[in-house]
């Protein structure tokens, strides 16, 4: 199929896309309307990859500069967000080479502006709300068992977390994203579930009350299950 009549056929679905087109033949307004709908969301993904708020914004902004550099030689053969996200991901990853890994800092609660893009924010607010248990803490200790949990992943099943519960992607967008299988995706997202499953056990529970087997998964803003839901045994 040629390349002009795909572009056609995804930007029909993805209105982000559209934009991009925009972008390429240099509208300003355009750009302007996708980094105002994606600046919050990757400051808040990379964030968590890299462990700091000042270096993900810095990365946020390599990451906008490279969408605009490469306007002219931009092809939608995915998402925009899939496409974005990608470029994101190979940013930090050489980020976090570059500084040889140093130990991720915990999320800084202090940060100025609006904490709707934060996930960790979200995940304490609905925990205060649904939790017997969180209602007994206070926001900053709960928000801080949130962070601890998601700091227990390495830096892969976090990003893996984030992208598919807080960008809604689907396995195949987030192995396109990380350069790996579908396969590889769901296995890493099945143990990063795990993993916070444990670290959070005792502070949720199922139908509010306490549960002597793991406990229900925590959820984002929109009520969708961060982790995997507990099955009971038997068929």
């Amino acid at each position: 199929m040629p390349v002009g009549q795909t572009s056609e056929m995804m930007a029909l679905r993805d209105p982000d896309i559209r934009l991009m087109l925009r972008v390429r033949e240099d509208d300003p307004a355009a750009f302007a309307e996708l980094v105002a709908r994606y600046q919050h969301r990757l400051i808040a993904v990379l964030h968590h990859v890299v462990g700091n708020r000042a270096e993900a914004e810095d990365l946020a902004q390599e990451v906008f500069l490279r969408v605009y550099r490469h306007r002219k030689k931009y092809r939608p053969h995915a998402k925009f967000a899939t496409w974005l996200f990608t470029i994101a991901n190979n940013l930090a990853l050489n980020f976090l080479r570059r500084r040889q890994r140093r130990p991720t800092q915990p999320l800084e609660l202090s940060d100025s502006g609006s904490l709707r893009h934060e996930p960790v924010a979200d995940q304490a607010e609905f925990l205060a709300a649904s939790s017997p248990a969180a209602q007994q803490l206070h926001h900053q200790e709960l928000t801080d068992v949130v962070r601890r949990a998601l700091d227990s992943l390495n830096d892969r099943q976090r990003l893996a977390i984030v992208l598919n519960k807080f960008e809604d992607m689907n396995y195949a967008d987030i192995a396109r994203v990380m350069g790996l299988t579908v396969k590889a995706v769901k296995s890493l997202l099945s143990r990063a579930r795990t993993k916070l499953r444990i670290a959070l056990a005792g502070y949720i529970y199922m139908d509010g009350q306490p549960h002597a087997s793991p406990p229900p998964p925590a959820c984002n803003r929109e009520g969708d299950p961060l982790t995997a839901p507990v099955r009971p045994n038997g068929p």
